[in-house]
């Protein structure tokens, strides 16, 4: 019979590649080394069958036969190569060649020259035996037998491929490392990430040419960074997610901003205990908006729970920033998701309470609100000009006073009026000299409407005054920008804040010891500092030489300034603080879980407290509820509680190792319940700012990666 015709070079290939997209070996090892059953190969809808199941030569291997009355093999597919034990057990032909069932069936990684390899990926169509040899002996089939070998022997899958494994897994880890650095320092890591590799292999680690496979597989480009990336930020998501679900009670803090790529986002952070009673803040997850409108926002809010598999029923808190979107009252978003979960108790961010208390205030009073303009005034006078910043570094100077700066007053930056109160209070008499300068020597119409205003016993006052008032209010604020911060803060600190102004109010002329508004007149009085500029008027008509009724000495000033300026401020924030965070109905309710609570006589208090939980936080049992209580009083007035505050208390009761859980578990999932509502929206912010540099580093067209990249730099912090 005559041999087949060749196939051309062009439709070989196409054949070969429409083999191996349409076949796999289906190869199954059993007691016998190397014994493989019912192998059927389907090229092209046309069957093919290992050879050794028939001993009928098909017309494939017909050139393999040998001329009967030739002592010579003509050239073509041997049979008697599969009778000879140094080749049955991984030899095989198809009707395109011979392939190695060993070696495809423990393929081993290309270590150089090209991917597509003889026997292998691709037939061996030169029928020698020279050609075999070569193969039996080269490095890829060595591996791959010593794989099958210990296959066979019994032992594992893991085992064999082990030394391959630890080589290249190691290899991956330390991408992986590599990439987690980058991300952790907050540099591109795009551009940087082949360079590191590149670094690393010249520092000695050569295990990282395992990521090199053939000419286009480096695990370098842009595509399989963003993979990595997002495989990082499902590894850190995966247990966090766990932890959610498991606890008792959940609750979320929403924001929107539009970022800097002039994108709206919309920002979830999550609270949540563990099973300790541990509380923890964590990133949920940031979603791009068409819109801001609370229907688009409440949409994208049950999309996210319902991808992370977070139960609906949990969700007991959600925390806002208090703008008209969220808290609406017909159609905002706390309006719409109370209707479905009529349970959530929601709550106006406390820190963006405190700035509203500051700024309704200072601009209640009138003094005090033209006081705070003018530290703005100050700030752009001087930062606007080098030559103008010169000056007043050099009056610095030649007062002795180090790191001077005028400091921005920014409604969104809650302690920036603290710290620029501060710093010039600090540094008054430098920036006066410097005012008096620019007046004298460049005429500066500006400058002299600000040392005209600055230059006067009631702005000096009105400094001393807020250097005083400031830090009880900075303080509240950072406690309320923290991240495990809770409803005991505004029972706590919030009161404690009213009286320390309420105190100042009521000193009057008397100031205490150490106070700023104690050291106003000796400052006023100082040759060195404020002396010198001679501050006597009370008001800017006085300077242009128009003398004002009345006395003009420093106790009518002081007297003037106390009931014109001191009296009405400080009374203003004690009304907002009192207005703003008065005691909310369900939030209050809470402090029956108080040892407080437990002692008093007249228990009506705490009952109607314990009524008002259990009918919101349906469908907790009322009666189950009291009947607890009236044990677990015992426990707050007499047992091991007693000494206890309310946080230890609510923190013993929360954790599922300790037995007061399981034996007041209504009472348990009410301290879960309020120690996650969330009482600010600081965190969001914080994701903003962690969103926005994140943007640099990825571009501004790379927003479908945001998620992941906050994911890891919240882990990484």
């Amino acid at each position: 019979m005559a041999p087949p015709k060749k196939l051309k070079r062009d439709e070989g290939q196409k054949d070969i590649s429409r083999f191996f997209l349409n076949t796999v070996p289906n190869e199954s090892t059993g007691g016998e080394e190397g014994r493989v059953t019912g192998v059927e190969e389907q090229v092209g809808g046309a069957e093919v069958r290992d050879v050794r199941e028939s001993n009928q030569p098909s017309a494939s291997n017909s050139i393999g036969d040998r001329d009967r009355g030739s002592k010579h093999r003509k050239s073509g597919w041997d049979p008697d190569w599969l009778k000879n034990p140094k080749y049955s057990q991984w030899l095989y032909q198809t009707q395109h060649g011979m392939f190695c069932r060993i070696c495809r069936q423990h393929k081993q990684a290309v270590k150089r020259g090209s991917p597509q390899r003889v026997f292998i990926e691709v037939p061996s169509q030169t029928f020698r035996k020279d050609v075999l040899d070569t193969h039996l002996r080269s490095e890829h089939h060595s591996a791959a037998f010593k794989a099958h070998t210990t296959l066979v022997k019994g032992h594992s899958v893991t085992a064999a491929f082990e030394p391959v494994v630890v080589i290249e897994h190691e290899a991956v880890v330390g991408a992986f490392k590599c990439l987690y650095w980058l991300v952790k320092h907050e540099i591109a890591h795009h551009t940087n990430y082949p360079a590191l590799l590149e670094l690393a292999d010249l520092l000695g680690c050569d295990y990282f040419a395992k990521l090199k496979i053939g000419k286009s597989t480096n695990y370098r480009s842009h595509r399989m960074v963003d993979e990595m990336l997002e495989i990082l930020a499902g590894v850190i998501e995966a247990p966090i997610l766990q932890d959610i679900r498991n606890s008792q009670a959940v609750g979320i803090e929403l924001d929107e901003s539009t970022d800097v790529a002039v994108i709206k986002q919309l920002d979830v952070h999550v609270r949540y205990l563990d099973k300790e009673g541990v509380l923890f803040s964590q990133f949920l997850d940031l979603v791009p908006l068409p819109d801001g409108k609370a229907d688009t926002i409440v949409t994208a809010i049950h999309k996210i729970l319902d991808q992370k598999g977070i139960p609906k029923d949990k969700i007991f808190g959600l925390g806002t920033d208090g703008a008209a979107v969220m808290t609406g009252r017909h159609n905002g978003v706390v309006k719409q998701l109370c209707d479905t979960m009529p349970w959530l108790v929601a709550v106006h961010c406390a820190a963006h309470r405190l700035a509203l208390v500051c700024r309704d205030a200072s601009e209640k009073t009138a003094y005090m609100k033209t006081f705070r303009d003018h530290l703005q005034h100050l700030h752009l006078y001087f930062c606007n000009s080098s030559n103008r910043t010169e000056v007043l570094k050099a009056a610095a100077t030649t007062l002795g006073i180090a790191n001077l700066k005028v400091k921005e007053v920014k409604d969104t930056r809650w302690l920036s009026q603290h710290q620029a109160v501060a710093n010039l209070q600090r540094n008054l008499p430098a920036v006066l000299t410097a005012l008096a300068e620019e007046v004298q020597h460049n005429k500066c119409p500006v400058a002299k409407g600000l040392y005209s205003f600055c230059a006067t016993y009631r702005f000096v006052a009105a400094l001393h005054l807020q250097a005083d008032v400031l830090p009880h209010l900075a303080r509240l604020s950072k406690i309320f920008q923290k991240e495990d911060v809770n409803f005991l803060a505004v029972k706590d600190q919030v009161p404690v804040t009213i009286a320390s102004i309420q105190r100042i109010k009521e000193a009057g002329h008397n100031q205490p010891p150490g106070s700023a508004l104690a050291k106003l007149h000796h400052d006023l009085n100082d040759p060195r500092g404020l002396g010198m500029f001679n501050i006597r008027a009370e008001e800017e008509r006085e300077r242009r030489g128009q003398q004002s009724s009345g006395s003009s000495d420093q106790q009518s000033f002081w007297g003037r300034f106390c009931t014109q300026v001191m009296e009405p401020y400080l009374l203003q924030l004690v009304e907002q603080l009192n207005g703003r965070f008065q005691e909310l109905h369900i939030l209050g309710a809470f402090s029956v879980l108080s040892p407080q609570a437990a002692r008093k006589l007249d228990q009506d208090v705490p009952v109607s407290q314990l009524k008002t939980l259990a009918k919101k936080f349906h469908p907790m049992d009322e009666q189950t509820l009291l009947e607890e209580w009236s044990s677990f009083r015992e426990h707050l007035t007499t047992g091991i509680l007693k000494d206890k505050n309310q946080m230890d208390v609510m923190k013993e009761l929360t954790s599922q190792y300790d037995e007061l859980s399981q034996l007041y578990p209504c009472l348990s999932k009410l301290a879960a319940i309020g120690l996650t509502i969330p009482l600010s929206s600081v965190n969001c912010e914080q994701d903003f700012s962690t969103m926005n540099r994140a943007i640099r580093l990825l571009g501004k067209t790379e927003n479908k990666r945001l998620p992941a990249m906050l994911r890891r730099q919240m882990d990484c912090k």
